[in-house]
């Protein structure tokens, strides 16, 4: 079972890596290779202050982050199904104590209809997340509300992909889990540093360190091939959480063969009823947040890396370029949330009484993706890999040799094509479909490959839907 080793990290952090201009150019023109980049290289680029190097830094990630996954976004939303709890987790709304906290738990009905909500948005993917408790109905309540999303359907169509973020679970729990045809299972160890873990954790089944670490081993053990990983920066050095990290992530590869599917990299926001939220013990500044994309881009360049509405919109653009390869869109963080009316809905850093945390970026999915499109990324609405059975090594066999990018841009066009003649407005529709030309045209390169998505958009528009290869 994985154990950080912390006097490895404070030994690395301490000591005098060099990061001359010369040490730092020769680790960028490495990560350039599409490999990923060292350990020790890692800590180079960590201790580089200089903002021109910062700038060379951000500017490979962009290179790595293009080469690998083009300008395609994966578009997802949380539904939040329970805010129920019964850990003391000092930075969280959810945490037990906290008698501020209006307490949901949504039936399955109440499920359906946040899912059919969502579907005619233009959702396909979808991460449940509930807080850790199940009320009487236990593990049977997750497992229940998975069926409840993926029988949702409207003339709009039907979601294609739940990933699940609920609490740790026994390897025989997680076989009945795989056994829903979830797609990725997601995680966050919260903190990697063992002493700011026990003083925020105070109580519960969080409280576990070693439990909640070893987490995904027991994942892995079951048989679920796509894991997320995570942690919220804010709570301890994030410098030393990335080098724990990557720490977890050698573990894997070494132990099962495979490191994680995705990697979130949230900062800590507003809480409701905690002043840990309002007052990070480690605040993370904008340019060390762009830092932290840009070096995990490097080290790990074919792992997803998702960014979640607590960002504001600026932030969430410039990670864009900086090596994010998944975002949430329209998010709400309480159960119930997309049955509210818009006047009801938590505005833009505003902290709900049932919510999880507050919103950085709280538009409307529309905008966020017309966003996207004036910043010349197309947004993927893509399952593609999952169903046809695309996952875990199988998925990296194609990913490390550049080979996944073949299905990923053709399958993202075709996806939002269907959107746009589903959804869009007049002017998404106009910009979208030109993206979708452009792109066509210079970046598809492979004749038979062109041909077959042209195909499937001619497809697309006769009134064919939910096309992939």
């Amino acid at each position: 079972m994985f154990k950080v080793d912390d006097s490895s990290i404070l030994k690395e952090l301490d000591s005098s890596v060099s990061n001359s201009i010369t040490a730092v150019k020769e680790v960028l023109s490495k990560a350039k290779e599409l490999k990923g980049i060292s350990y020790h290289d890692v800590i180079t680029l960590l201790n580089v202050t200089d903002t021109e190097l910062t700038q060379e830094i951000f500017d490979t990630a962009k290179y790595v982050k293009e080469a690998i996954y083009g300008n395609r976004l994966v578009i997802f939303a949380p539904l939040y199904i329970s805010n129920l709890c019964n850990n003391e987790c000092l930075y969280c709304a959810f945490r037990s104590a906290n008698s501020k906290l209006v307490r949901k738990e949504l039936n399955q009905d109440e499920i359906a209809k946040e899912t059919e909500i969502l579907i005619n948005q233009g959702h396909k993917r979808i991460l449940m997340v509930a807080g850790e408790s199940y009320g009487r109905e236990g593990l049977d309540y997750v497992l229940n509300s998975i069926e409840t999303i993926y029988k949702a359907k409207t003339k709009k169509g039907n979601i294609r992909r739940v990933n699940v973020n609920v609490a740790p679970l026994s390897v025989e729990e997680f076989k009945r889990l795989n056994e829903h045809k979830i797609g990725t299972y997601q995680i966050f160890q919260e903190t990697y540093h063992r002493d700011t873990y026990k003083k925020l954790h105070l109580k519960g089944p969080k409280s576990n360190y070693e439990y909640r670490l070893e987490v995904i081993d027991r994942a892995f053990t079951a048989g679920i091939k796509d894991v997320g990983i995570g942690m919220l920066f804010g709570l301890y050095d994030w410098k030393y959480e990335i080098l724990a990290l990557l720490q977890h992530i050698k573990h894997l590869e070494n132990n099962f063969g495979l490191g994680p599917h995705t990697i979130s990299i949230p900062r800590i926001e507003p809480a409701l009823g905690s002043d840990v939220s309002y007052s990070p013990p480690y605040p993370v500044s904008d340019n060390d947040f762009k830092k932290i994309i840009a070096v995990l881009r490097l080290a790990i360049p074919y792992t997803g890396m998702i960014l979640s509405t607590r960002e504001n919109k600026e932030t969430r653009r410039a990670a864009f370029e900086l090596g994010v390869s998944q975002i949430s869109a329209g998010s709400r963080t309480n159960p119930g949330g997309y049955s509210e009316s818009l006047a009801e809905c938590a505005k833009e850093h505003e902290v709900g009484t049932e919510a999880q945390f507050s919103l950085g970026d709280a538009r409307p999915m529309m905008e966020v993706i017309k966003d996207m499109v004036d910043a010349k990324h197309i947004p993927s609405f893509c399952t593609g890999c999952y169903r046809l059975g695309r996952v875990g090594a199988d998925f990296m066999d194609l990913a490390k040799p550049g080979l996944i990018k073949q299905h990923c841009l053709p399958n993202a066009m075709i996806t939002f094509a269907e959107y746009l003649y589903d959804f869009a407005d007049a002017d998404l529709k106009n910009n979208g479909f030109a993206l979708i030309n452009k792109m066509l045209s210079t970046d598809i390169s492979d004749n038979n490959i062109k041909q077959k998505t042209q195909k499937a958009l001619e497809d697309i528009k006769a009134g064919k839907r939910d096309l992939y290869f």
